[in-house]
């Protein structure tokens, strides 16, 4: 069933014209790759204030305010690079380990942080100033920054095992 939407995402006159046109792929490539950079930056520095490594003079709700907008802007401009370069080959990239990896990792550092704004977060009026946050919320910090690396990871490793 997959395998068959898979393929009319490949036959798209859109994913056509990325596969066909030998500017479209490289353009999208390079501004999703600056879009993830974006994403990774920003959230770094969410995370590692909340393990007490940077920013610990900082409030965390000021620091959240002021970052996550870039953070939020540079996704959505992931999400629709991303989208193009796997409509060009939507097939290949579907069975694709590192791509699949990939998209999994997404999932969980999406779960983590609605775990952490959902409940870690409710408490943080306790926390906020402090530079040395709870637990939950260190925990939530390593577990983004090494979620995030390991997207990064896998996404370098798709451009080494996908065939076109």
């Amino acid at each position: 069933m997959l395998a068959g939407l898979f393929q009319k995402l490949h036959d798209l006159p859109l994913s056509e014209l990325i596969r066909g046109n030998e500017l479209a792929f490289p353009w999208l490539e390079s501004v999703h790759v600056l879009a993830i950079t974006l994403v990774l930056g920003s959230i770094a520095v969410v995370d590692l204030r909340l393990l007490g490594l940077a920013s610990v003079n900082r409030p965390v709700t000021e620091l959240l305010r002021n970052i996550l907008p870039v953070t939020w802007i540079a996704f959505a401009v992931a999400l629709v690079t991303g989208s193009g370069l796997f409509l060009s080959n939507a097939v290949d990239y579907s069975k694709n380990f590192p791509f699949r990896m990939k998209m999994l990792l997404l999932l969980l550092a999406g779960l983590n942080m609605l775990v952490f704004h959902f409940i870690t977060y409710r408490s943080i009026a306790q926390w906020n100033e402090s530079a040395r946050t709870p637990p939950a919320a260190r925990w939530a910090g390593g577990l983004s920054v090494l979620i995030w690396l390991a997207i990064v990871a896998f996404g370098r490793w798709i451009g080494f095992t996908i065939g076109f």
